[in-house]
Parts: structure tokens; C-alpha cells; sequence
């Protein structure tokens, strides 16, 4: 089949390789001049496996309206009258209750786990290198309630047979040995072993290159203006260069897949929430993570990548809008010389982007009611962690092959 890709993002260049393994004929659209210039540029650089959970759950309400009045706040909350941004918020409200908690975050784990197996066999098929290490991730708990708090998360990796150990201080800092300098400011930890690291911006531009190999084309520098629907069947698509033709079209646009739907009666509950990140070189390897830790109190990740130290996270509610605050940065760089003091942050490069969130926290992966339009969008923070198992997901899904692991409740209908 001739199949278009929307998106040149990790997710949709994954969606591309996979479905050219397959045997289709693959074009890859996007308004970028190459690869990962958006969402997937500056990411955390966590490849969460374990460390997967939905931000809807129990208590977030209450949590939420206290760090709107702090000063290192994880969340900022700039309120207008958008619907979008209403409703999305009222249905993630919704979903935090324990029970839409204990569901949402089954869903998630069972596309990270497939997606951890699938990542393994992609890298051993393509050799691709990305400043990789699989040491995993280290939650840290700076108080003892944070500790107990963690105990919702624990039992849902031990009912999916997601592998973890609960730490005290001393086993944190066996783990990440630079805690040492700062042991009095945590408390414990939650270690999840099998989660990844690594540069997403250079995996997804590798990966690109094999599946251009492959025979995947892809048009950059391409303005997507709409979708080609007749008679309830997608034909192709619109840009401002061409009309391409195509059986089917995946959307893989990231926050911005909603805009492209909405003139087709498709009401997709994806909304940007904005992210920030430092790269900071790393001048003294003594005093830097050797994975990725997980600032509970600030959520906020701190990660190596190679000679470099990643520092990513918060959560910005404003809309379609990418600009840097200088406040952002002092959250940043307060999170990351508190746990690892010696850095020079001056050198830090600063970068945000917007992550597509669903208000369950579940991508959206399957097909819609136009015959031949499928979605693979809304993986919020974690579409580096589920990009390869979305990818095949998608993949069996286009090519009418029934999936490894059940991708019903990934899809739009999930909404009614």
C-alpha cells in the first residue's frame, strides 16, 4: 500500500521505518527541514519503561493547586477562554480516581513493556547509536511521605510484572553514587531497572537514514494544509506544495494532530502541555548522574547522555505557545545543583517543547471513522519510551494484521 506518514517527530519516523519494513510505499510529511526539530529535539532523554504512569491520579487535584504557589513550581497554569484547553482539563480531572488510575496505567505499561522488547530488537537489527545506556531510572523521594505515596505505583508494576526495588538513602546512593555529596537532602527511592537513556533527537535522525534506505521518502519543508476525504475514505493529503495521494494516512503530528481532525467531525481530547529542558556539559563526571534520576518533588529528570547532562520537565498549561521563561530555567537549574551541585548550568543550553497529552495519559493509537486514517498521537512525555511498539501497533494495525499485544482501548473510540 501507499501509505502517508504526518510527522517526521520519534514517532513518526518509527511509524515510517516499521511500515516500510512491512512492505509499503512510504512518504513522511513535514513542516520541519529535517527530523526531530520539535517535541523530540531536547527531551528528557528517558526511555521509561517502568517509570510509566499516567499524571492524572489520585490527590494530583489537591497537589496541583499547591504548586501553583510555588516557586519551583512543576505545573503553570495559564488559564484562557479556550474550550479545548477546558474540556481537556475537566476530563483529566475525570480520570483522577484510583480505579481510572489502576486502568490508565495498566494500558501504559503493557505499550512500554511491548515497546522495551521492541526497541531491543530494532537496535540489534540497525546497530544505530545514541548516546544509549540501560542502567535505569531512579524516582527520588526527597521526604518520607513521598516515599509511602509511592506505594500506588509499586503495586501496579508488581501486577504487571514490571521488575523494581524500593530503596532507603543508602541504596539511592549505591545506584547514583554523586548522591553522596547531598545524602541528608532524600530520603529513598523507587528503582525501576530495565528503563533506558538516551538522545532522541540523534536516534530519531539515525533512524531516519535507515528507513530512507528502506526507500522511505521524505518531504520536508512541507505545510500539511488538510486531509484528502471522499465518500467517508481518506485519499490523501493537501499540502502547500502538492496534493499527495496515498490508502492510508497516518497522523503522527503530535499536539497538533486535533487541528488537522476537527474539520472531520473528529474530536481527538489531545492537548499541548509544555515542556522545558537545560543540556548542560558535564565538567566533573565525579559529580554527574549515571542515569536518569527523577526529581519527585519538582518532577523533574535528570539525565546523562553521554558527555552531557539532560535536565527536563514541568508541565505547562498555555496553549499553542513555545516561548522561553527565564523562571522556567531557575526551576531547572535549582533541581539539578541541589541533587548534583559542581555543574556549570552558565553553559546550559535552554529549549521547550510542546508535549501531546491525552487527559488519561494513554497515547491514541488505531483507526478513526474515515476508512483509512489511523492515529498514532498523545504520548505526552513519553513518546521516545513508546515510539517502537506504537510503531509496529501501527504498523499490524494499517496492514489489517492483528497486533502482538491488544491495542483495542488505545483507540479514538475509547472516548465514545
Amino acid at each position: 500500500m501507499k501509505v502517508i506518514v504526518l510527522g517526521a517527530g520519534i514517532v513518526g519516523v518509527t511509524s515510517a521505518y516499521q511500515l516500510a519494513k512491512s512492505g509499503h510505499e512510504v512518504t513522511v510529511v513535514d513542516r520541519q527541514t529535517g527530523p526531530a526539530l520539535e517535541t523530540s529535539f531536547a527531551n528528557a532523554g528517558e526511555v521509561s519503561f517502568g517509570y510509566c504512569s499516567p499524571w492524572a491520579a489520585p490527590g494530583i487535584p489537591a497537589k496541583a493547586m499547591k504548586w501553583l504557589f510555588m516557586k519551583h513550581a512543576p505545573l503553570i497554569l495559564r488559564p484562557k477562554l479556550d474550550m479545548a484547553m477546558l474540556s481537556w482539563m475537566a476530563r483529566m480531572l475525570s480520570n483522577c480516581t484510583s480505579e481510572r488510575y489502576a486502568i490508565n496505567k495498566s494500558r501504559m505499561l503493557r505499550l512500554a513493556d511491548y515497546s522495551r522488547i521492541a526497541l531491543a530488537e530494532l537496535r540489534a537489527e540497525t546497530g544505530i547509536a545514541y548516546d544509549e545506556r540501560m542502567q535505569g531510572t531512579l524516582q527520588l523521594f526527597r521526604t518520607q511521605q513521598q516515599l509511602e505515596a509511592s506505594a500506588k505505583d509499586v503495586k501496579a508494576l508488581a501486577a504487571d510484572g514490571i521488575p523494581y526495588e524500593v530503596l532507603n538513602r543508602d541504596g539511592c546512593i549505591r545506584f547514583e553514587p554523586a548522591l553522596k555529596h547531598v545524602r541528608d537532602k532524600i530520603v529513598g527511592g523507587l528503582l525501576t531497572p530495565k528503563d533506558e537513556t538516551g538522545d532522541c533527537f540523534k536516534f530519531t535522525n539515525a533512524l531516519a537514514a535507515k528507513a530512507e534506505a528502506l526507500g522511505v521518502r521524505f518531504a520536508y519543508d512541507t505545510t500539511i494544509k488538510a486531509l484528502d476525504v471522499e465518500a467517508g475514505r481518506v485519499r490523501g493529503v493537501i499540502t502547500d506544495r502538492e496534493r499527495m495521494s496515498a490508502d492510508a494516512v497516518v497522523v503522527a503530528l503530535g499536539s497538533y494532530s486535533p487541528l488537522l481532525l476537527k474539520p472531520f467531525g473528529i474530536k481527538l481530547p489531545v492537548y499541548p502541555v509544555k515542556g522545558y529542558s537545560l543540556t548542560i556539559p558535564i565538567t566533573d563526571a565525579t559529580r554527574a548522574p549515571e542515569s536518569t534520576v527523577m526529581d519527585e518533588t519538582f518532577k523533574i529528570a535528570i539525565t546523562r547522555l553521554g558527555d552531557r547532562i539532560r535536565v527536563g520537565g514541568m508541565a505547562e498549561i498555555s496553549g499553542y505557545t513555545n516561548d522561553l521563561g527565564f523562571a522556567r530555567r531557575s526551576t531547572l537549574e535549582h533541581s539539578v545543583t541541589d541533587l548534583f551541585p559542581g555543574g556549570d548550568v552558565s553553559k546550559a543550553s535552554f529549549w521547550s517543547g510542546l508535549r501531546p497529552m491525552t487527559p488519561d495519559g494513554t497515547p491514541v493509537i488505531g483507526p478513526t471513522k474515515i476508512s483509512g486514517l489511523f492515529l498514532n498521537t498523545g504520548h505526552g512525555t513519553l513518546g521516545w519510551t513508546m515510539s517502537t511498539g506504537s510503531a509496529r501497533l501501527i504498523s499490524d494495525l494499517v496492514g489489517g494484521r492483528t497486533p502482538e499485544i491488544d491495542a483495542r482501548d488505545l483507540a479514538i473510540n475509547r472516548y465514545g
